[in-house]
């Protein structure tokens, strides 16, 4: 029996059988990829972080320099008791790895408090230094930012910090992932005199060099150096009840 090509029920029939060739060869290519894509999103995030305390790597080489130079990884609650620990290679499955802690997705939940969040944190080693980098994420002028900061071992001082986002506006806003934006924090205080949080103010104008806790903002994007000031303090404020109960410890040792 000969078919006719020409009829609606060969076109409809032919459409379906398309529709489920390329639909399968698209999910085989995803499920492909999958794992390249995943490695390739650790690998991104190992370089932000080393990039925090100061170590240069590229996607040769960023597993190798974590491994290398952060000796811990734990996950705080909001009181800032550690409620996990892992050293040696991040596994992509284990979903209590503070290194796959989703800080952004936990942090755009509407439905999550802030209480039921997870708090990530990154206890390295640079030329025999201790630092501990904390991730942070916020909100810019047109979309979410984020970044990681590294503090030394007093838990008051800025190592360094990176910061990046998602569509802020290019030669304002976006001018916080540039190194003359970033460089500025460090040496930083986030405690007073007195022990008080007062994390780091980004303003909008005036000398801030003399100040040790605060660093110029963007000219012209305001918006989004209001963002990465209240973002950092925020974020700090969870943290702060973990540096204080180090504090205590290393006091109780001297």
């Amino acid at each position: 029996m000969a078919i006719d090509k020409n009829s609606n029920a060969f076109t409809f029939i032919f459409a379906i059988a398309m529709v489920v060739v390329v639909g399968a060869a698209l999910s085989f290519a995803a499920m492909s990829l999958k794992p390249r894509q995943v490695e390739n999103a650790i690998q991104k995030d190992m370089m932000s972080i080393l990039s925090s305390v100061g170590v240069e790597a590229d996607r040769t080489n960023a597993a190798e320099m974590f491994y290398k130079t952060i000796r811990e990884r734990i996950t705080l609650n909001y009181n800032g008791e550690v409620i996990a620990r892992r050293d040696g290679e991040v596994d992509a499955q284990d979903e209590e790895d503070p290194f796959n802690v989703d800080v952004q997705k936990e942090y755009r939940d509407p439905k999550m408090k802030p209480e039921d969040r997870r708090y990530p944190a990154y206890l390295a080693e640079v030329n025999g230094t201790d630092l501990v980098v904390v991730p942070m994420v916020g909100k810019g002028l047109w979309g979410p930012i984020w970044g990681y900061v590294a503090l030394e071992g007093d838990y008051n001082t800025i190592f360094g910090a990176v910061f990046a986002h998602k569509s802020e506006t290019p030669g304002l806003g976006a001018e916080i992932s540039e190194g003359f934006f970033q460089e500025p924090f460090e040496g930083k205080q986030i405690y007073d005199s007195s022990g008080n949080l007062v994390s780091i103010d980004v303003k909008k104008s005036g000398d801030t060099s003399s100040n040790p806790h605060a660093v110029d903002g963007i000219t012209g994007g305001t918006i989004t150096s209001v963002g990465v000031q209240e973002m950092m303090r925020r974020t700090f404020s969870v943290y702060d009840r973990y540096f204080q109960s180090q504090k205590t410890n290393v006091s109780e040792l001297q």
